[in-house]
Formats: C-alpha cells, sequence, structure tokens
C-alpha cells in the first residue's frame, strides 16, 4: 500500500476570519500562520501549498505584552548606504497596524516560493470592515 499524495486539484480551500481585537500579537500571528500552512488538516503536505485564506480585522487593536510599544523596534532597508529606517512599535500601529500584522506572520512561515504563497492568501485589515464578504469566511477563535 503506498502512502496518500494529495494532487493541487483536490484541495479544498476555506475561508477564515481572525479578529484581532486584544489578542496578543505572537499568539495570533501563530494560529493565522497554523491556518495558512495547513499543517491541522489531514491532507498537509510539506511540498503543497494546502493551507487556508485567511482575513485579520482590527489590527489597530492587536496587544503587545510587557513595554513592547516603547521598546520594540522594526527596522526596513531601502538597499542604498545608510538607507536603514527604525520605527517604534507605537508609531507603526499608528501609521500602519497591518505591517505589523504581516511581518509577524510572515516571520513564522518558510522562507521559500511555497511560503510566499502562502503569505499571498493573507488579507490584513486596519478596522472591522473587508472586501471578502462573498467568500462567506467562517470565524476562527485565537486560543488564549
Amino acid at each position: 500500500m503506498s502512502t496518500y499524495q494529495p494532487k493541487a486539484a483536490e484541495l479544498q480551500r476555506r475561508w477564515y476570519l481572525v479578529d484581532a481585537q486584544d489578542v496578543v500579537l505572537g499568539r495570533l500571528a501563530t494560529h493565522v500562520a497554523t491556518l495558512l500552512t495547513g499543517k491541522g488538516k489531514p491532507t498537509w503536505a510539506p511540498h503543497l501549498d494546502t493551507g487556508d485564506h485567511v482575513i485579520v480585522v482590527n489590527a489597530g487593536k492587536v496587544r503587545l505584552t510587557g513595554n513592547k510599544w516603547e521598546q520594540k523596534v522594526y527596522y526596513r532597508h531601502s538597499g542604498y548606504p545608510g538607507g536603514i529606517k527604525a520605527v517604534k512599535a507605537k508609531d507603526l500601529r499608528a501609521k500602519r497596524p497591518d505591517r505589523m500584522v504581516e511581518g509577524a506572520v510572515k516571520g513564522m512561515l518558510p522562507k521559500s516560493r511555497l511560503g510566499r504563497a502562502m503569505a499571498k492568501k493573507l488579507k490584513v485589515y486596519r478596522g472591522e470592515d473587508h472586501p471578502h464578504e462573498a467568500q462567506q469566511p467562517e470565524p476562527s477563535q485565537v486560543p488564549q
């Protein structure tokens, strides 16, 4: 008897809606990364993107523990000499809270073509509104 190998055409993708209000960023990111990779599914395979689509709302109301709002720094680089820029977590939350959530989730995905394909199925929104009502997303609770 041979081992079952899922085919790409056989995969069933579902849509999940995750509310990030008052959820710790790390716990949110691990839950979303698990949904994106599809590791909880019986059809998971390491060489296929078997994950689901995830919509995260209320990214501006995510929580950080301790003094991270003041001490945590996000860096980015333009690619030019001296082109590094640093932003504190509280300033990033005020301007682009979706980037904070996306960065945390992408850090937990594989660093390959497969991981980039999984990251494309992540949609993050600052408030409660999102344009994906037609997909009828199922609510998903982040474990506390």
